[in-house]
């Protein structure tokens, strides 16, 4: 799906960690290394969103790692899983994105390339995240190096 508004999206980033290393993927349409992720579609909540956007550019299952409020579902209420961070970034002004950053864990499936959207797919283990080569910027690094942390 494309932007929802002119100014502002919703979007989530995943994290998936396997065997001590981090999935990322380069971007067609950006021209750099990014984590799996998307835009939330109006039909879904960011849980979902998270695990469609894994399935879709990955081949991945995943099951999602983090905090969940330990209150009961009913009708008209879901508590959802609390990411790990957020934040805002600019995509091009005047537009930004409101970021739910997820760490996830394989659960099953096969590292598949997405060739829509991207150029390649690749696990990167914590020595390679600052490769200058791949140009990850400041904050993926922190993430990735979260990730690993947390996902056990």
């Amino acid at each position: 799906m494309g932007h929802i508004h002119e100014k502002i999206d919703f979007i989530v980033s995943i994290f998936i960690v396997k065997d001590n290393q981090v999935l990322f993927i380069f971007h067609k349409q950006l021209n750099r290394w990014l984590p799996i992720g998307g835009h939330i579609e109006l039909d879904e909540n960011p849980e979902q969103a998270t695990i469609r956007e894994a399935r879709e550019e990955s081949g991945l299952e995943v099951e999602l790692v983090g905090d969940r409020p330990p209150i009961e579902t009913e009708p008209g209420f879901l508590p959802l899983l609390q990411p790990s961070y957020m934040d805002i970034h600019l995509i091009k002004e005047p537009h930004w994105h409101v970021g739910m950053v997820y760490f996830a864990r394989v659960i099953s499936g096969e590292v598949k390339l997405n060739v829509e959207e991207h150029k390649d797919i690749r696990w990167l283990g914590e020595k390679d995240f600052d490769d200058v080569k791949l140009g990850l910027s400041k904050p993926l690094k922190f993430y990735a190096r979260q990730a690993l942390q947390r996902v056990l």
